[in-house]
Order: C-alpha cells, then structure tokens, then sequence
C-alpha cells in the first residue's frame, strides 16, 4: 500500500516517535474554516493547524466530524495564546480547545508565543508537559520561540519540544534557528511559507516556475519541503488547496535550490511578522 502514496503524504517522524505529516493545512484568517478543512480533507490533507486565538476550532472540529475520516488518520495542531501560559490556564486553555475540536486529544499542542517572564514559562511548560503524560496531546511543541526562549526548556532537562512553528520564507530562512533546532531533535515548521506572497515575484521563483510548468507558490512549497521543513499553506479556495498539494510532485535541482537560497534578506530583514523579543541571544 505505501508503494501508492503521493509525495505529499510524507511524514516527519518527531523526536518522541510521532508521525506528523509534512505537507498540512493553515487555518489562520480563514473566512470559513469549516469549508476550507472539509475542502482539504476531501483533497487529501490530512494535517490540520489551528490554534485558540484563530477563534475556529469549533470549524475546524465540524470539518473533522463530517469527514468520516478515522481519528488515527489525522494529524491535529492547536496552540494555547500569551492570555492562557501559566500550568493551570494552560491545561484550562487546553480542556477548551478540545471541546471546541470534539476531540479527546490533539496531535500537537504547541505554546504559540513566548513570554518575557521566565517563571510564567516554566510554568506554562509545565501544564504542557502534564497534557503530555495525560495523553491529551501526543507531542508538544513551540511556536515563535526564539535561542533565548527555546534555552528556558532546554535547560529545564525535561520534555524537549517536538517542534518549532516560525516565520520561514525564501526572504526570511533562518540558518541560525533551523540549525540550533536540528542540534537539539527539534522538528522545523514554517508558517506564513510564501511570505503572505512577498517572495512570489521574485523573477528567479518565475523562471523555475515556468520550467517546471508549475506556478512560483509552488516552487516555494517545495523548496521547504525538499529543506526538511514542516510546512502549512493556508488557503480559501479549491484549486488554491489542490495547487498547493501538488507542490510536493515536483522536484528542485541544486541549482535551484542555490538560487533560492540568494533570496535570503540579510539580518532579518525580510521578517514580515512580529519580531518575537529574545532575552537570551540576538539571533
């Protein structure tokens, strides 16, 4: 049977032994969550990214309930937000966001943002580390962490995250992150992957685009699918979710991957999001 599955089906196993599919599905200002996740579940996505403060996760849950697809088959993220970090908020946060799914645990939960304060961390780590033990969730993670940030887990020697969910794009590829990540087991995720369409006119994405007779969007996908990244397109409408899906058909050569790796802005520079403050380095 797996002699049949498309390249988008890969997976990534995690460092606890999880199996997370690599290619998934972004929910963030979605119009219509509910329609979009059935639309991409229909088309074989079988990873979904939500979070709390994206306020869809019942949507999202309406979406999986209507599927029919076997819980086993699907890979679910939800994120708890800066409102909810402390243990108990956390786990409180967590209970919430499951009923709101219909779900009796998440695939992973990841903290969405870092705090300045330590303790307030260490706390909230903790919460997430006991909905871990609890089986509420099957791996737990990160988001937008910073050096400085992911060094308050790390040095606390308990749980490490499975996964980092950072802005990464051709203008915005974070060497220094992909790499302190890979020395510690940590799986990469990139969000906002097309640079919210920043990177899309770049006449180097075009030229390989037109080679390969494929769009630049899809070119970007695969780029981060060919550099091991985890990876959530999000989108509203069908051929956009199908387009993005086939990304993972095509296939980079070196050179491309070397011209892709020129779009590279220096110092951060190319970052459209918030810059997430880092008490513990300048990376």
């Amino acid at each position: 049977m797996s002699s049949t599955l498309s390249r988008a089906d890969a997976t990534i196993t995690l460092n606890n032994g999880v199996r997370m599919p690599q290619l998934g599905f972004g929910v963030s200002e979605a119009r219509d969550a509910e329609a979009s996740v059935s639309e991409a579940l229909a088309q074989g996505y079988r990873s979904i990214d939500t979070a709390a403060v994206y306020g869809n996760e019942d949507g999202v849950g309406r979406a999986i309930a209507a599927s029919g697809l076997p819980r086993e088959d699907l890979f679910v993220t939800t994120k708890v937000w800066n409102g909810h970090q402390g243990c108990d908020h956390a786990l409180d946060c967590a209970a919430a966001s499951l009923d709101r799914l219909g779900l009796e645990h998440v695939d992973l939960y990841l903290v969405h943002w870092p705090t300045d304060a330590f303790a307030e961390c260490v706390q909230t780590w903790s919460g997430m580390e006991q909905l871990y033990e609890e089986r509420r969730a099957r791996a737990i993670g990160v988001s937008n962490f910073r050096a400085g940030h992911l060094q308050r887990i790390l040095v606390l020697g308990g749980t490490v995250p499975a996964v980092n969910q950072i802005e990464l794009h051709p203008h915005l590829q974070q060497h220094e992150m992909r790499a302190l990540h890979d020395a510690h087991g940590l799986r990469t995720e990139a969000w906002s992957p097309l640079g919210r369409g920043t990177v899309l006119q770049e006449p180097v994405l075009g030229e390989i685009a037109e080679r390969l007779d494929a769009t630049p969007a899809q070119v970007v996908l695969r780029w981060h699918l060919q550099q091991g990244h985890i990876v959530i397109p999000k989108s509203d409408t069908p051929q956009r979710i199908a387009e993005n899906r086939a990304a993972a058909e095509l296939e980079l050569t070196d050179d491309d991957l070397a011209a892709i790796a020129g779009l590279d802005v220096p110092d951060g520079a190319g970052r459209i999001g918030p810059v997430p403050d880092d008490p513990g380095s300048d990376t």
